[in-house]
């Protein structure tokens, strides 16, 4: 529980703290390389999951062993989702090397993964 919630905590932090960033020192740059919309999309994502972590750490509180496997792997599922994710489309936009956009799928897959995983936890819990 502890974990997810600070793993979500950072997430968060570090898509306001990037997100900041690429607004205000980057936003000459990111326009005229055409990639505002690719960092824009990279903040979102990890702020949308940061917030889905933080859920799941909230969740572990009230989750009976047959929920807690399936809680963690999702919030895993997801930090990974980010890491991968969002890591190379900032990665593009940082580069300008496209080849990292290869990878973007696998960071989205464990994204939905994290959230078919949330689908089982809760089908485990007893509200």
């Amino acid at each position: 529980m502890k974990i997810m919630l600070q793993l979500g905590s950072i997430i968060g932090a570090l898509a306001v703290g990037i997100g900041a960033f690429g607004a205000h020192a980057l936003k000459a740059s990111l326009e005229a390389s055409g990639r505002a919309d690719t960092f824009e999309t990279a903040v979102k994502y990890q702020f949308y999951h940061a917030l889905a972590i933080v859920l799941i750490g909230v969740l572990l509180t009230r989750a009976d062993i047959g929920a807690i496997k399936w809680l963690n792997w999702a919030g895993y599922a997801f930090a990974g989702g980010v890491l991968i994710f969002s890591g190379s489309l900032y990665a593009i936009c940082f580069t300008g090397i496209t080849k990292f956009g290869a990878v973007a799928p696998i960071g989205g897959l464990l994204m939905i993964a994290g959230w078919i995983l949330l689908f089982l936890a809760a089908g485990k819990m007893d509200f």
